[in-house]
């Protein structure tokens, strides 16, 4: 009879393409059982809309298949349980993860990128919500072409979210109409915290939360009424959006959310005519925020004519860039739930800053170096990349006076000449660095 170690070393050929090791060393699998010929397992994800998780399954079941003894096989694939925070508590007691799509700029199309991950994660057979949190500005009744839906309450008074194609949605905008929202700060915070936790989910796999532009109250009020497992930062490459980048990632950093990534929204369009590539804001394919920011881009999207509309849409619709985002979205979220400790120990004095990395590396850089060094859009020219700032202007006896780090990926420098406005990836560092 097949041992359980002779288990454990044939999938141990299963490598995850994410974390580069194989199923069994990360833990993956559980629950083996063998009884006369028969084995069944499970195979425990990160997170349930894992992309390869049928591929995993797949190769699982062949593999012990093949072994001698065995007549049959049974690989159940599950998901790692997250840890429930109190205070998700209310209509999101059976949320198992909340995603923020978020921009601090309106126009970048944050709204239509957080109906179509919603959207494309319900077609896959998950369980989704979508909450529309602006309250000023709603989008999601437009894109769904939901007006005037009947909402109505439960037994205990929460409201029951429209359901459309087995997606639930919940919207500010279901109760406006065309009225504009005219509201001062407090009452505007009363109807986040209502839409938050008065809204009966039930049972879901993610809820996708579309988030107003801005840093501003309602932001606060809902990350300090829920946790949330993960923002994701949507931009396109103007100046104006790549410099309100900077301002949402400190936003969430701040109030200890962890960043997914960013999706580079309306990067490009594919010219029928000409049969190029052009990037409408300037630059071409390099990445742009992963450069000034260290943060992964999740992906860049092109322009396309038909992407605003979801409503009108078959609920077997799919939108091969939307399918290739989401696919990129969850397996980021994946592997946040093993998100080791990659930042380097530091320190500052008048002269340099001295770094000891995760890998022993010990290594300085020079004050002058990495403030001369830096790419915000005060110092370099968004559009050309031309270098605004002037080295022979700084202070030779320039310093920090305040290191923040900004999750695994950077760190943000307030410097002695008032500078404030910088990022410095752990990558850019490191090509500025000797090692000692």
């Amino acid at each position: 009879m097949v041992s359980n170690k002779e288990v454990l070393d044939a999938l141990s050929v299963i490598i995850d393409p994410d974390f580069k090791k194989d199923i069994v060393s990360l833990g993956f699998v559980k629950n083996i059982s063998i009884k006369d010929g028969s084995v069944s397992l499970d195979i425990e994800l990160t997170t349930p809309a894992c992309p390869i998780k049928n591929e995993f399954q797949k190769n699982a079941e062949e593999i012990l298949s093949a072994l001698d003894g065995v007549e049959s096989v049974k690989v159940n694939m599950t998901a790692r349980e997250v840890k429930k925070s109190e205070k998700n508590k209310g209509g999101l007691e059976h949320v198992r993860n909340i995603l923020a799509v978020a921009s601090c700029k309106g126009g970048v199309g944050k709204s239509t990128i957080a109906a179509n991950i919603a959207r494309e994660l319900s077609a896959r057979g998950f369980k989704i919500g979508l909450l529309d949190a602006d309250i000023f500005g709603p989008s999601v009744p437009t894109l769904f072409n939901i007006h005037k839906p009947d909402i109505q309450a439960d037994k205990d008074k929460n409201m029951i979210p429209y359901e459309q194609n087995g997606l639930k949605i919940m919207s500010f905008g279901f109760f406006l109409g065309d009225s504009p929202a005219i509201l001062r700060g407090p009452i505007v915070s009363g109807y986040i915290q209502q839409l938050l936790t008065g809204v009966a989910w039930g049972d879901l796999d993610y809820l996708i939360i579309d988030m107003p532009p801005g840093t501003g109250d309602i932001q606060l009020t809902m990350t300090q009424t829920v946790q949330l497992n993960g923002a994701v930062m949507v931009t396109t490459r103007q100046a104006l959006s790549l410099v309100d980048v900077a301002k949402g990632i400190e936003m969430f950093e701040k109030v200890n959310v962890p960043m997914i990534g960013v999706v580079e929204n309306m990067s490009y369009f594919d010219c029928t005519n000409c049969g190029s590539r052009h990037y409408i804001f300037g630059g071409d394919e390099e990445n742009v925020v992963t450069k000034k920011y260290g943060l992964k881009t999740l992906m860049q999207l092109p322009i396309k004519v038909d992407s605003g509309i979801i409503g009108h849409l078959d609920k077997d619709f799919t939108d091969p860039d939307i399918k290739e985002l989401v696919d990129n979205v969850v397996r980021a979220i994946g592997m946040k739930a093993f998100d080791k400790n990659t930042t380097p120990q530091y320190e500052f004095d008048d002269e340099k800053l001295s770094f000891i990395w995760p890998d022993g590396t010990r290594s300085v850089v020079k004050n002058l170096d990495l403030r001369a060094d830096c790419g915000c859009a005060v110092c370099v020219d968004e559009y050309s990349g031309e270098k605004l700032l002037k080295v022979e202007d700084l202070p030779k006896d320039i310093k920090p006076t305040e290191i923040t780090p900004l999750g695994n990926y950077a760190l943000k420098i307030t410097w002695s000449d008032g500078h404030a406005s910088g990022i410095y990836p752990y990558k850019q560092i490191r090509k500025l660095e000797t090692v000692v």
